[in-house]
């Protein structure tokens, strides 16, 4: 292969490579991004294991007033005396359970001490007929004592904080203390709230309780090894690329050379060698497009509907 030849090769297969190396670099920073979010979810699930059927604490001996609440006491079970706020009672809307686009019970717990802290007291399906629930079980009235679990406030979603009355977006801790405003002086803290687990003495009816949370590690450390093995397929790609290529040049080199001896000698015998060795390389790129046209319709058929 001549020089001149050779440099356009050259040129076309460093491009190769640098495609190859900047698709490397994004499957990379995604291999990351997935490894970093597993990372993420062991933690929780392991914050989970350790914290979800331990046994309950006076609030005060774990979260002090107004203290925002730390990663690592998440799930813990809290227990607090006081009075429900019934009349400050809110639903939470679009919460998801059972599949459901269901209703969270709110309702602020004013403890003996005069710290207001949110209970979340359960679910509520929606209604046969509209979109609310047909019943919300009321929280008990007088002196209770409650067992909940220690969960962070949410952020408001994307659509902001419009809902109707006596409804909330999500459990989003400055909206919900703007809304129900201070309670005989008392703010409600926002460094945490409660999803209840128990109410002492237990009213007649109780909402809908809460589900554990979900144990799967989640497809994420998969994903971060499928973007590493992209990566490398990638490498791979480009190497059988340009082999590829070297070696159909190298053979269509070595057929020029050959015709060429064979001109010194015999002309006829040339000219017909080289008619031959073109038709054998269209007939060869016919075949591998043929090839890959059957791939293709495989490809298609496997995945049609049956």
């Amino acid at each position: 292969m001549s020089r001149r030849q050779s440099a356009p090769a050259a040129v076309r297969w460093t491009a190769y490579i640098g495609v190859a190396i900047v698709f490397a670099i994004a499957c990379a920073f995604l291999s990351h991004w997935q490894l970093s979010k597993n990372e993420d979810r062991t933690r929780q699930l392991a914050i989970i294991a350790e914290n979800y059927d331990t046994a309950p604490v006076a609030l005060n001996d774990l979260l002090s007033p107004g203290q925002t609440l730390p990663e690592g006491l998440k799930w813990r079970q809290v227990r607090m005396t006081g009075t429900y706020l019934t009349d400050q009672q809110l639903l939470v809307r679009n919460t998801v359970h059972n599949g459901t686009a269901a209703y969270e019970i709110i309702v602020p717990l004013r403890l003996e001490d005069g710290r207001v802290f949110l209970i979340d007291r359960g679910w509520e399906p929606p209604g046969n007929r509209q979109p609310t629930p047909d019943t919300v079980p009321d929280a008990p009235t007088g002196t209770v004592t409650v067992v909940a679990r220690l969960v962070p406030g949410q952020n408001l979603p994307a659509s902001g904080a419009d809902a109707p009355e006596g409804q909330v977006p999500s459990v989003h801790l400055p909206l919900i203390a703007e809304k129900i405003g201070g309670t005989d002086g008392a703010a409600l803290d926002q460094g945490a709230f409660g999803q209840l687990v128990s109410e002492d003495p237990a009213p007649a009816v109780m909402p809908q309780p809460f589900e554990a949370p979900s144990e799967d590690s989640g497809p994420y450390l998969s994903y971060g090894i499928q973007w590493i093995m992209f990566a490398v397929m990638g490498f791979i790609f480009i190497w059988y690329v340009i082999r590829s290529e070297r070696r159909a040049r190298r053979e269509a080199a070595e057929d020029a050379a050959a015709v060429a001896a064979l001109a010194q000698t015999d002309p006829e015998a040339a000219a017909a060698l080289a008619a031959e060795t073109s038709a054998r390389r269209i007939r060869e790129k016919r075949e591998k497009s043929r090839d890959r046209d059957s791939a293709d319709e495989d490809a298609l058929l496997d995945n049609a509907p049956h």
